[in-house]
């Protein structure tokens, strides 16, 4: 297999993928504040495949570090 066939494959691959129970806990929440958070709209991205809620690890990070502050009154953006 040549090397751009593999970088390609590689870039159809699903990144890991955690269920809303293993993303609670992957980022010290509840589920059900993690489901409430996704019922607002404040919280991490998420897939559906059916009716089952997926969380890919990356985009957990990703909201996560974009939970920083500095102080009560101040965000780190």
């Amino acid at each position: 297999m040549s090397r751009s066939s593999k970088k390609s494959a590689r870039s159809n691959e699903l990144p890991e993928l955690l269920s809303a129970a293993e993303a609670a806990e992957f980022l010290n929440l509840s589920p059900i504040t993690l489901s409430h958070y996704r019922c607002q709209g404040r919280g991490p991205i998420y897939r559906k495949h059916g009716w089952r809620i997926f969380y890919a690890k990356p985009d957990l990070i990703d909201w996560s570090n974009g939970q920083r502050w500095s102080s009560t009154g101040d965000p780190i953006r």
